[in-house]
Parts: structure tokens; C-alpha cells; sequence
């Protein structure tokens, strides 16, 4: 294999963006890796992915091949590779990235990552203490699906001080907006990473960029960490002991057992899963000493002189700072006050948002249960063109790891609570188990009555999903969707859940691009007043007087399938309701303030009959027993385009549709009274007898 080599020339040619790792070379194989001498110059079928330098003059790059071509989406339910790469990957990459060879910090693009989605935004990582770049390991391949990741590496002996760090990603900042001015950029700040961040943020307020921090260190003034550096400088240990330090901070800064429980698999029997997680913790365990090689002793030092810095500079700039701001903060951080600092950032920055992760350590990336893009996509900060989130255009499909996620939430748990049954109508009127009467063809508008909370609309989405493959696009309350009471479950939360599932504001505008583009989409007509109801308005319609839905089905020719559910008795009653809180004066105070910010969640709806629609009613739960579901036969609209324009046509059709999904609850609450299973405590000892613990109980016979 010959292998040319010429010297580095425009920093913008390079993918990598590093001009240090160019290469060109002539071979018939096809290598993982390449060793070389000399400056490297990309070649126009693969790029360099990664790499080091192992000796003096020799580099070891990581190759990815061409024919990854772009693409321009994704199936539902992708396999998005989350944890593809482990903790076992991180230290053995972290030890040959951190021999020493002299150079500066550098760019490198991880294998893993693939070619991304066409148009794709870049994400530029920024690490922390470590310096090696490695901290998005796991992330990697779901992130590189949407976005060209290009992670920043800072050599073990590198000494470029707090301002070079922010020069360099500056400059990678400005070379990247220069190519796609309307693009968006993606900056990923871990610890001292998140103080370079702010501190680019601050200094180009006219660059759209995203900041996500994660457990930035602009709290070290509050730090135990601080109080550390005397000790260390005074401490005379032993060379042979240096590495004790490092040990013992790379403890403190993840949480090893949820580090452990990476890439670990579900299992029924739990004896497998705990000689899986075992074996995962001894392996773990003794490769905690390859910290001391990644920050020595005496790099150690300097990294927490180098924090001083960073952290004192970029407090001075947080009023400079305009840009989208995400923060993602560790309760249990143990070398910096994460979650006290991300209220003060909230605080002192415009827009700011954050996400607690109340379990997790100081390295919240590497630990279990935090995958970075669902996060991304849960708080719909994902946009490729736009200056903000657009619910339709930006929308990402949801993959395995988003159901695993919720199949881990509340939803996912109600769902086995309340073991849902679901019946559809085929053309021929007879009804049958699953989905099998509703069209897989859009335009689909599926249109039915809420239930209590709107704990109904999940079984729908995950049958869906299951069964079909199909996104269902909620139409929900602009209220679920907002920022502004973000304050209010700052956890990653059953909101977050909705955006990543589908969920679109309520309006016209919405409901008419998701029709557009064939979309199967879910209307709850009655809205919050449904979800929200009075005492004894359990399986009521609460529907405006205006058929608009119905004219915007006609315009776009969708099948309307009405469908009814009933089970909310059997899971909780309500003991306090809207007129009983406007008797208590706090209440009544609190509702007041509330109903100005509220916004018209249904179509056709007027002003004042949303004002039931903002007070949450006190609700006491029981023992949970089923939810049954029957969606009716499809009601076509192609070809009645007198309902358009004629007002008694689309009334005729509305009124048709309410009183089908009235005729499906009626049916429900009749044959319920057949199924042995209805009670939990049935449905409990079926699974405990049965072979395998997760199926479904059966239920009556249609």
C-alpha cells in the first residue's frame, strides 16, 4: 500500500475540520486502520474519522468509507444504536488518544457516527476534565444520524490556556456558519466544555447557535474542587502513588453504577440480569485506574487552574449571552453544585431551560438511562433551517430507544396497569381485535372523546406504533407544549414524551400541514374540557358547535375514523372539580391567574368555554381496572365536496361522527361487563400463572 502525503492548506476542506489529519492514499483494500508518516490530505473516498498520534511522527486514523451515502429519513421505530459503542470502548480509545505526541487540540469525527440525514446540522462536542473528546461515546451513532458530530480532543500535556480553547471553537464556530449561514449550530458543553460554550455564545450573538450544557462548570467557585487545589500542590507523594488522585475523583464524578448498567439487556429472570450486571461492574471497576493516565497528576493541576479561568471569564459574559440555552443538570453531582448552578443559570440568562436527571452523577453521559438525542427530542430544540422548532418540518420519527424510554415513564407503567383492549370496525361492520379496520393509507383522522387526564391517548399511540408502524400526530393543548411552564416539571417529564411521540400544537395551520402530508392524526374534539371535567361527566362530549375538522377532512379527502373509549371509572374518581375550587378563595385566586395565559385548545371553541379548561381537578385513584377502545367503521370523504361549502352538509357529517364514537361507548360499557379480567387483581394472577409475565390477559369476545 503507497501512501502520499502532502502539506495541510484551507482549514475549511477538511471534514474534520482539522488541518493536521489530511490524507490521501492508494490501496485496493479496505482497512479499518491506516498508519502513515507525515501531514495527511482527505481523498475523495473516505474521510478520516478519528485519530492519534501513536509515536513520534506516526498517526493512527480511523477510515470511513463513502458508499455511507446521505439520506433523507428515518423509519418509524429506527434502530438508533444507542450504547452500540460501550465504557469498554471509551478506555481503550482513551488510552492510545492519550499517548503523548506534541500537538495541538484537535477535531476528529467518530466512525460511529455514519453519514447523517441530508441537511443535517453540525453538533460540535466540547469535553470536559478529561480533554479527550471521548464523553459522547454512547451517543455517537444516534447522533450522528442527525447531526455531522465533530468532537474536540485536548492532548494530556497541552497547555493552551482558557482563551486559545475558546478561539479555536470560535473559529470552528464561524467557519461552519460561513458554509451554511441558515443553518443552525450545536454546541455541547461538558463541565469546563460548557464554559467554552457560553463564553463562543457570548461573543457571536448574530451565529444561531444551540448550547447544551451539561453540568457546566461555571459553579466553581462553590466547588469542593477548589479547596483541592492547595492540597495537591503541597502534596508530596510518591511518583508511584500519583495515580490515587485521579482515582479517587473519577469515582466521585460518575456514578459507577449506573455506568455499569450500560449496554446491559432485559431479562426476565432476574438471576440473568444481575450475573449481567455483576460481570459488567468487574469489568468496570478495575479500568477506573486508566484514569490516572488520561489526567495525570500534574495535568490534574492544571485543569482545575485552567476551571478557575474558564469559570471567571464566562460568569462576566452571561449577559452577552442570546442563544438557545438547554441545560442538563445532575442532582447527585458530586464535584460541582449542578443542580444549584442551573437555577442561577435559568435565572441570569434569557430563554435558559434545563432538565434535572435526579439519579445521575457528575459524567452524566456516560451513565445509563440519559440518551442525549431523545433529550434533543423530547425538548424540541431539533431544527434544521429554521430559526424555531417547527413541530411538522423538524419532527424526527421516534426509535426503539424512544419506547424503551417510555415503556420506563409513567405512561409506560399505566399502560401495564391498565392492560388496554382495542377493537376496530371492518368495512363489512364486524369488529375485531386490533387495528385491522383502520386504514393505513392517509390522510387518517382518528377523532374520539378524552378521558380523565387524557390517560386514553397512549394505548393509542403505542397500538399504533406496535401494530402498524404508523406515528399517530396528536393534536394537542399549546399548553403541553410550551416552554413557559416548563418550571413546573423541569425533570425529564410526560411532556417531553409528547413531542417525542408526535404531538403538534392545536391550530388550523397544523391540522392542515399534517393533512397535507398524509398524516394519520388524533382529535379529541371536547379537548381539556373532556380531559378535565366536572364531577360526574365521565364518558361525556363536550364538543364545540362548529364542524371544522370536518371541512378540513373533506379538503384533503381524509377517512374519518371515530372512535370511542370508556374505563376512567374503574381508575379514578374526581373529588374536587372546577366549581368546587372557584368556592375556595386561594383556589379561586390561583384559577384567576392561570385563565389569562390560557389558549384556545380546540377548534370551533369559544373563549368562555375554555375557562373550565385550565383548572386541574383533584382526583383520588383506585385500584386500576381496563380501558376498552373501538374505533368505527372508516367515514370517507373524497367525493363530498358539497360539505365544503354547504354548512347543513358538514353538520350532517359532524353529527354522524358524535354519535358513532356515542354508540361506541355505549357498546364498551355493555360488553365490559363480560370480560373476567376487567379487575386487576384478576389480570395479576393470570400473569403470575402464565408462561411469560408481560402478556396481555385475554378479555370478552366482540
Amino acid at each position: 500500500m503507497a501512501i502520499y502525503y502532502t502539506p495541510c492548506q484551507t482549514f475549511g476542506k477538511c471534514p474534520a475540520m482539522q488541518p493536521c489529519i489530511r490524507f490521501k492514499v492508494q490501496d485496493t483494500g479496505r482497512p479499518k486502520y491506516l498508519q502513515f508518516t507525515g501531514v495527511l490530505e482527505h481523498h475523495s473516498s473516505r474521510f478520516v474519522s478519528s485519530c492519534a498520534k501513536v509515536q513520534s511522527g506516526t498517526f493512527v486514523a480511523r477510515v470511513k468509507h463513502s458508499d455511507d451515502v446521505g439520506f433523507k429519513e428515518l423509519p418509524v421505530l429506527y434502530d438508533d444504536g444507542y450504547a452500540a459503542e460501550s465504557l469498554k470502548d471509551f478506555f481503550d480509545i482513551a488510552k492510545d488518544m492519550t499517548k503523548p505526541d506534541g500537538g495541538p487540540p484537535r477535531w476528529f469525527c467518530p466512525t460511529a457516527c455514519g453519514r447523517p440525514l441530508d441537511d443535517s446540522p453540525t453538533l460540535l462536542y466540547l469535553p470536559g476534565i478529561d480533554g479527550t473528546g471521548l464523553g459522547l461515546i454512547l451517543h455517537h451513532k444516534s447522533l450522528g444520524k442527525f447531526f455531522q458530530v465533530r468532537c474536540l480532543h485536548i492532548p494530556v500535556a497541552d497547555r493552551t490556556p482558557f482563551e486559545g480553547l475558546v478561539n479555536l471553537v470560535e473559529d470552528g464556530v464561524k467557519l461552519e456558519h460561513a458554509k451554511s449561514p441558515g443553518r443552525p449550530i450545536y454546541l455541547v458543553g461538558d463541565s469546563v466544555g460548557g464554559c467554552i460554550a457560553l463564553s463562543v455564545a457570548a461573543r457571536n450573538p448574530n451565529i444561531d447557535l444551540v448550547v447544551i450544557l451539561v453540568n457546566p462548570a461555571t459553579s466553581l467557585a462553590r466547588s469542593q474542587l477548589l479547596n483541592l487545589l492547595p492540597i495537591l500542590k503541597d502534596l508530596h507523594l510518591p511518583e508511584e502513588l500519583h495515580s490515587i488522585i485521579p482515582c479517587l475523583i473519577g469515582f466521585l464524578t460518575g456514578d459507577p453504577v449506573k455506568m455499569a448498567m450500560v449496554n446491559l439487556k432485559s431479562h426476565n429472570c432476574l438471576g440473568m440480569a444481575m450475573k449481567e450486571y455483576y460481570e459488567s461492574f468487574c469489568f468496570l471497576l478495575p479500568r477506573v485506574h486508566n484514569l490516572a493516565d488520561i489526567v495525570p497528576l500534574e495535568t490534574l493541576i492544571w485543569k482545575i487552574r485552567l476551571l478557575q479561568t474558564a469559570a471567571g471569564d464566562t460568569n462576566s459574559r452571561l449577559h452577552d449571552v442570546v442563544a438557545e440555552v438547554l441545560i442538563l443538570a445532575s442532582c447527585k453531582d458530586h464535584i460541582i453544585p449542578s443542580k444549584d448552578e442551573a437555577k442561577r443559570l435559568v435565572s441570569l440568562i434569557p430563554g435558559c431551560r434545563v432538565r434535572y436527571f435526579k439519579d445521575n452523577g457528575h459524567s452524566l453521559l456516560l451513565e445509563t438511562g440519559v440518551d442525549l438525542m431523545t433529550v434533543i427530542k423530547g425538548t424540541g430544540i431539533y431544527r434544521r433551517w429554521t430559526r424555531r422548532h417547527d413541530f411538522i418540518s423538524d419532527f424526527l420519527p421516534p426509535s426503539k430507544s424512544d419506547l424503551r424510554h417510555f415503556a420506563n415513564e409513567i405512561p409506560g407503567r399505566l399502560h401495564h396497569l391498565i392492560s388496554p383492549v382495542i377493537f376496530s370496525t371492518k368495512k363489512n361492520g364486524e369488529i375485531v381485535k386490533g387495528l385491522v379496520g383502520v386504514p393505513e393509507e392517509g390522510p387518517v383522522l382518528l377523532v374520539g372523546n378524552h378521558m380523565l387526564l387524557g390517560v386514553d391517548l397512549w394505548a393509542i399511540i403505542k397500538q399504533f406504533l406496535a401494530e402498524k408502524n404508523i406515528v399517530v400526530r396528536g393534536l394537542a393543548h399549546p399548553g403541553s407544549l410550551t416552554t413557559k411552564f416548563e418550571s413546573l416539571y423541569p425533570e425529564f417529564s410526560t411532556f417531553d414524551l409528547f413531542r417525542i411521540f408526535g404531538a403538534v400544537p392545536v391550530s388550523a395551520s397544523n391540522f392542515f400541514r399534517l393533512l397535507s402530508t398524509n398524516s394519520h392524526v388524533l382529535l379529541y374534539p371536547g379537548g381539556t374540557r373532556e380531559s378535565l371535567h366536572l364531577k360526574g361527566e365521565q364518558h361525556q362530549l363536550h364538543w364545540p358547535e362548529e364542524p371544522e375538522f370536518v371541512r378540513m377532512a373533506a379538503k384533503f379527502g381524509a377517512k374519518i375514523v371515530p372512535f370511542g373509549v370508556v374505563g376512567e371509572d374503574d381508575a379514578a374518581d374526581v373529588v374536587l372539580d372546577y366549581k368546587d375550587m372557584m368556592k375556595i378563595p386561594l383556589l379561586r385566586d390561583l384559577i384567576q391567574e392561570i385563565t389569562p395565559e390560557a389558549v384556545t385548545s380546540r377548534l370551533g371553541a369559544s373563549v368562555k368555554a375554555e375557562k373550565l379548561e385550565c383548572c386541574l381537578p383533584f382526583v383520588a385513584p383506585k385500584l386500576p381496572g381496563r380501558f376498552y377502545y373501538l374505533f368505527g367503521k372508516p367515514i370517507e370523504t373524497r367525493g363530498r365536496e358539497a360539505v365544503l361549502k354547504d354548512k347543513e352538509a358538514a353538520s350532517e357529517v359532524y353529527l354522524q361522527v358524535k354519535s358513532e364514537i356515542e354508540r361506541s361507548i355505549r357498546y364498551l360499557l355493555k360488553k365490559r361487563e363480560e370480560d373476567p379480567y376487567r379487575s386487576i387483581i384478576a389480570r395479576t394472577l393470570y400473569r403470575a400463572v402464565s408462561a411469560n409475565p408481560f402478556d396481555q390477559a385475554p378479555t370478552f369476545d366482540p
